[in-house]
């Protein structure tokens, strides 16, 4: 793994856009790789054997834009019905490539991969045991469960030759193998592994129409996994293409954010040849949020401006680690990320124009009440703040009117590299010097790092945003410089969607890789509350900044067994308040203790009408009956010690 870091192996360029080349593979008529565009797909969610429920949901989600539909076969009967439900879609007039997602059967998967166009299937369990036992192997043992699982997964291979079937290899982080996990544990370099060990059986067979992916709940695992596989595949002389997609992603604001992060990382460096957004709603909803990725690059190449080679890349792409910074009051060093937001054009700053970013007036009681989501700093341009301030809130002028207002509390000035370089007056305590790529270069590096005092702003206007702020945080590390970093871009005429996805795609990119000391996200069209609570969303998503409740929830998919949707906004609305803690809500046994292994509690359908609870991994109770299944959550949490009462708002 040494031998991998610091190198932009995994992509052409870390500054020029250009999708990296795979190899085309067809899928039905659809081909994915080489020159075709990114595709766009999803998954139904419907009982696979209600071929008439099931046939609607896929028209409606080929409607929407879905280019590869997905149905679940995870015994024998599904997998015999998927004939019957591709009869009935061609009938109707749609020719849309069906996938047979495949769970823990060889013999539906080698039926299936008669019927339909691709078949996925999952390394972790298919021929491979997931028991979460820890098993000691030998190189010998090893190898002997190698070959098992060769003579398990070689018929399959075969079918899909002689039947043209495209297939999958999809790694989830949650599902590796007990023995992977003996070897590798529970790591990015153990799911590229797992994959590349059912390639390797394929290629030996000759067979290459494989798509391959590395599918986590937690975006940063996520996006170290798929650059790992792709170094490991140039190292190997490889170029199958790529599946993107964040498993359990959730729902709603908070599912398009982590998604984006991770999806749109990869993207912002040309990797990726299809893409799934897995949210825990009808799928026809995620493809117009899939496509709002996608779409973003269809001109990249066109309408980026020129950003200046890296020649010594100082990161490391397979493991996270924060980029070294001094601290200043409370920006960098080990601080969370700080959060920025712009009141310079209102009319008036008065205490309720910091409704929006989190903090609330009482008038009656005379105090401030604080959410989680409140912001570190509000930018006042030249606007008086004329009272007196909340908690650890800081108040930023611009220099001109800081010279007026620098005798009140928390004021600090924002200076213009041209102004910082001047020595205009300055504060004694925290000085922020606003700049992008053109004027960052005319600032003195050394007397940058020499100021103890100093927090850099960098902005942006590149459409490549991303890689240009990455390329001038790189050029502050290359010479030493540990001056802390605000990542700062302004977004006008999106829509509230696009606003989450491309500011989480952008700032999550960068904050992925450790960069970055806080977030400045500016909008006019959408207001203070949209862009406030997209920051706070983009560092959970990144895990540097933790405010609110994570929910780890699948999709939904025909295996599910409650309603999905009005279960997790159920637990949301009593859970909600429990800040830093994790809860997975999976729909059935296959996507259980393991896609939810990054949670601390656990919601599983385990039948009908019946709830199993988990600890981390560990079953505390089975078979809870749904309708007392919340209340024995909350005891869980109670009796372990995470839970508090949720305060009410003033």
């Amino acid at each position: 793994m040494s031998t991998l870091v610091k190198t932009p192996l995994y992509c052409n360029s870390l500054t020029e856009y250009s999708r990296y080349t795979t190899r085309e593979v067809m899928i039905g008529n659809v081909g994915i790789g080489g020159k075709n565009p990114i595709r766009v797909q999803s998954m139904t969610t419907t009982d696979t054997m209600d071929t008439a429920a099931t046939v609607a949901q896929s028209i409606r989600m080929i409607e929407a834009g879905c280019e590869l539909v997905r149905i679940t076969a995870p015994s024998l009967n599904e997998a015999k019905n998927l004939e019957l439900i591709k009869k009935e879609l061609r009938a109707k007039g749609y020719d849309t490539p069906l996938v047979a997602d495949i769970h823990f059967t060889p013999n539906a998967a080698e039926l299936a991969a008669r019927v339909v166009e691709k078949v996925r299937v999952n390394p972790g369990n298919y021929a491979d045991k997931k028991k979460f036992q820890v098993i000691e192997y030998n190189d010998g043992t090893y190898n002997a469960e190698l070959e098992r699982i060769r003579e398990r997964f070689t018929p399959l291979v075969k079918i899909c030759k002689d039947y043209g079937t495209a297939m999958r290899i999809g790694t989830n982080h949650g599902s590796l193998s007990d023995r992977i996990m003996s070897r590798y544990g529970d790591t990015p370099l153990g799911m590229v592994e797992s994959a590349l060990e059912f390639l390797r059986i394929c290629e030996d067979n000759n067979y290459h129409e494989i798509v391959l992916s590395m599918k986590a709940s937690n975006p940063l695992v996520m996006v170290e996994a798929y650059r790992l596989l792709v170094a490991k595949m140039k190292e190997e002389e490889m170029n199958y293409p790529l599946h993107l997609g964040v498993t359990e992603a959730g729902e709603g604001e908070d599912g398009r954010i982590k998604s984006a992060v991770g999806i749109g990382t990869l993207l912002e460096d040309g990797l990726g040849d299809t893409v799934r957004v897995s949210l825990t709603e009808e799928p026809e909803f995620e493809i117009p949020v899939a496509k709002a990725l996608v779409d973003r690059y269809n001109q990249r190449a066109e309408l980026q401006k020129p950003i200046e080679p890296i020649n010594n890349n100082p990161l490391d792409a397979f493991e996270y680690k924060k980029r070294e910074s001094y601290e200043i009051i409370n920006i960098g060093y080990e601080n969370p990320p700080r959060i920025i937001m712009d009141l310079s054009k209102r009319k008036e700053i008065t205490p309720a124009s910091l409704y929006g970013v989190g903090y609330r007036y009482s008038v009656d009681l005379d105090k401030w009440n604080l959410s989680d989501l409140a912001c570190d700093f509000i930018y006042a341009g030249n606007q008086k703040v004329g009272f007196e301030l909340p908690g650890t809130l800081g108040v930023i002028y611009d220099h001109d009117a800081w010279l007026q207002y620098q005798h009140h509390q928390r004021v600090y000035p924002l200076l213009s590299a041209e102004q910082y370089m001047r020595d205009v007056q300055r504060s004694m305590q925290l000085n922020f010097i606003k700049a992008d790529w053109a004027e960052s270069q005319k600032l003195d590096l050394h007397k940058l790092s020499e100021d103890s005092t100093a927090v850099l702003i960098l902005e942006t206007d590149n459409e490549h945003a991303m890689p240009e702020l990455r390329r001038a945080v790189i050029r502050l590390m290359n010479a030493g410089v540990n001056t802390p970093v605000i990542l700062k871009r302004d977004y006008k005429g999106l829509t509230e969607d696009q606003l989450r996805l491309y500011a989480a795609t952008d700032f999550g990119g960068l904050l992925v890789d450790g960069l970055g000391d806080g977030v400045w996200l500016a909008t006019d069209d959408l207001g203070l509350q949209i862009a406030n609570n997209t920051a706070f969303g983009i560092l959970q998503a990144t895990r540097t900044r933790i405010s609110k409740t994570e929910y780890i929830s699948c999709p939904s998919c025909g295996r599910t067994l409650f309603d999905l949707q009005d279960t997790t906004a159920m637990i949301r609305s009593k859970t909600s308040h429990l800040k830093g803690v994790k809860i997975g809500i999976m729909g059935c046994i296959v996507n259980g203790p393991g896609e939810m292994a990054d949670a601390d509690y656990g919601y599983v359908g385990t039948g009908v009408g019946k709830i199993t609870l988990y600890k981390g991994r560990e079953v505390v109770k089975r078979n809870v009956a749904s309708e007392n299944a919340l209340n024995e959550l909350i005891e869980l949490i109670k009796d372990h010690g995470d839970w508090v009462e949720p305060s009410v708002n003033i």
